[in-house]
């Protein structure tokens, strides 16, 4: 269908996470003659600590690509917040796009929003709905409450938005859209990461571990004991840094115990369709990441998830929840070593791309209004 005018998309992208779920989307976009694509690349793409990942982002090809660094070493979240509103805001006067695009609970997510919001500009939320253990829960709400539109993973998000008082016409329920890259059937084989990585194990499990913000007293006994196990347990690990939340340098701190045994490779990111593969590959994944509670059970890899990070998330028969003793983490590292799960779908079925750009394509979809007013139910 031919728009009236070809619409201005900005996508905001903060780190290699929510790069890895929007880049289907961009994609289909760039399919089509209706839609401007511009990218807002910040936040932890901008840091060498990190990886530098925007370079991941620049190789997609994709036009329009700004960057923008919104912190220093040491600052505050809400310190991060103000900057990267500011900048933001700055772009977005630029460019002057009809829609903007936002995933997730960072608080880089939370600055598009809110510049969207203040500018009256359409702006929608990718993976709204969701809970969580932790301050990320209540930035994703924030964001939600600040969007006119929104595209949600499953029927629970999109119940869920409905008890925020969202209009059930503003809600589409299209899958997460990584699912769209774990059905490709063009991911990189494991020989060739193993080959781009220098990885060298038959067999490992994966360690993604971040800080939950709420409990920074606690994340250093916390990782510690992780850290304790894993030493024990004589396997091999591929370790992928943190997010770059207050409490991650206490984890990369405890992480130098690992470097100097060979059973460990660490890394400040992988690319998303490398770690795909990768984790497809495993025994395990443990830790607190999402991704043991979304992609890991798509593979039917097992996953022992610790602590309150991922409190109220919708759970698989794979996840294992586990509180921080080490006897018990031991204990299961090998039960769960010797299994192998079903594949589950509980977060859609890989086409997300497609449902989206059909969306946005439809007439009614920018009849839609900014002012938003909460339904009562």
């Amino acid at each position: 269908m031919e728009l009236s005018q070809v619409k201005k998309v900005v996508f905001l992208t903060g780190t290699r996470a929510d790069f890895g779920k929007l880049k289907i989307l961009i994609s289909s976009l760039l399919k089509s003659e209706n839609f401007e694509v511009f990218v807002f690349v910040t936040g932890m793409h901008m840091l060498s600590k990190y990886g530098n990942t925007y370079r991941e982002v620049e190789k997609s090809g994709y036009p329009n690509i700004h960057k923008f660094i919104n912190q220093n070493a040491g600052d505050n979240m809400d310190r991060i917040l103000v900057k990267t509103i500011s900048g933001f805001s700055d772009y977005i006067k630029e460019v002057s796009p009809h829609f903007i695009v936002v995933h997730g609970d960072r608080l880089e997510a939370l600055s598009g929003a809110i510049v969207g919001s203040f500018n009256n500009i359409l702006t929608g939320h990718i993976e709204g709905g969701e809970v969580s253990g932790t301050i990320d829960e209540i930035i994703r709400h924030s964001i939600s409450k600040l969007c006119q539109i929104h595209f949600a993973a499953n029927k629970q998000a999109k119940k869920r938005l409905l008890q925020l008082g969202e209009l059930e016409d503003s809600i589409h329920v299209i899958g997460s859209p990584d699912m769209d890259i774990m059905n490709s059937k063009s991911l990189p084989s494991i020989q060739k990461v193993k080959r781009r990585y220098e990885i060298n194990f038959n067999k490992y499990g994966i360690i993604l571990f971040h800080s939950v913000t709420t409990e920074l007293s606690e994340i250093s006994s916390q990782v510690k004991s992780l850290v304790d196990v894993v030493i024990n347990s004589k396997r091999n690990f591929v370790v992928i840094y943190p997010n770059n939340d207050p409490g991650s340098d206490i984890i990369l701190e405890e992480y130098k115990r690992l470097e100097v045994i060979d059973r460990f490779l660490l890394y400040p990111s992988l690319r998303f369709e490398y770690f795909l593969t990768l984790l497809k590959d495993a025994q395990l994944i443990i830790g607190n990441s999402s991704a043991g509670i979304r992609e890991a059970p798509y593979y039917g890899v097992p996953c022992i998830n610790l602590g309150s990070r991922q409190n109220g998330r919708v759970l698989s028969k794979s996840v294992v929840n586990l509180a921080f003793d080490s006897d018990t983490i031991k204990s299961e590292i090998e039960r769960v070593c010797s299994i192998r799960n079903d594949k589950e779908e509980t977060f859609g079925e890989g086409n997300s791309g497609p449902k989206f750009l059909e969306i946005l394509n439809s007439k009614g979809f920018w009849g839609q209004k900014v002012q938003k007013k909460f339904i009562d139910i």
